[in-house]
């Protein structure tokens, strides 16, 4: 006889898997709550390298069923969710995403499936990332000053060291760190 379990992933700290637990349940699918493993990271982080993921691996035998919410859940690229999936299809496991239709990722359609949509976002997460480093690179063209401001500057450090200031003093004045100006101070 077949366990269900479920995989709820969320990436920061400030959410909560919840949602994807009540999803789940709406679908049909008889979650008993130690079969119910929820995790808070990126979704960069390969399934293999989540603490939560490997846990759930541990557990699972086959013809157990793994459901999500998304394919997003399982992994950011291609790659890693193909290489997920196809884990768990050798171990005999089926995984079922509700996003997808509540289809079988490890039956031929679902593979073929999976595959597309996951090409489709990261092709599209690479072309956002283009269109930022073409933003960036007309603004540096533009002649627009990227990152992090300087606190101050060297001259203006060793100018009020000359009148005679404090190392206090000049962090004061400047409103600047006193750390930034002992870096500055004797350079």
């Amino acid at each position: 006889m077949s366990r269900t379990f479920a995989y709820c992933r969320v990436s920061t700290i400030g959410q909560t898997t919840e949602n994807q637990v009540q999803e789940l349940k709406a679908a049909g699918f008889d979650l008993q709550r130690q079969r119910v493993i929820e995790e808070t990271v990126s979704g960069s982080v390969p399934a293999s390298e989540r603490a939560g993921f490997n846990k759930l691996l541990e557990r699972m035998e086959a013809t157990d069923v793994l459901v999500v919410t998304k394919l997003d859940r399982l992994g950011r690229n291609a790659m890693d969710v193909r290489a997920t999936v196809e884990l768990l299809a050798d171990r005999g496991i089926k995984v079922h995403c509700l996003a997808l239709g509540g289809v079988d990722l490890t039956s031929p359609a679902g593979r073929m499936t999976m595959a597309v949509i996951a090409s489709v976002a990261e092709f599209e997460r690479d072309l956002l990332i283009e269109r930022t480093q073409a933003g960036l690179e007309r603004a540096k063209a533009s002649g627009k000053v990227l990152g992090r401001p300087a606190a101050t500057s060297e001259a203006k450090v060793k100018a009020l060291r000359a009148d005679g200031k404090s190392q206090s003093q000049v962090a004061k004045e400047l409103t600047v760190s006193l750390s930034t100006v002992k870096r500055l101070w004797n350079k």
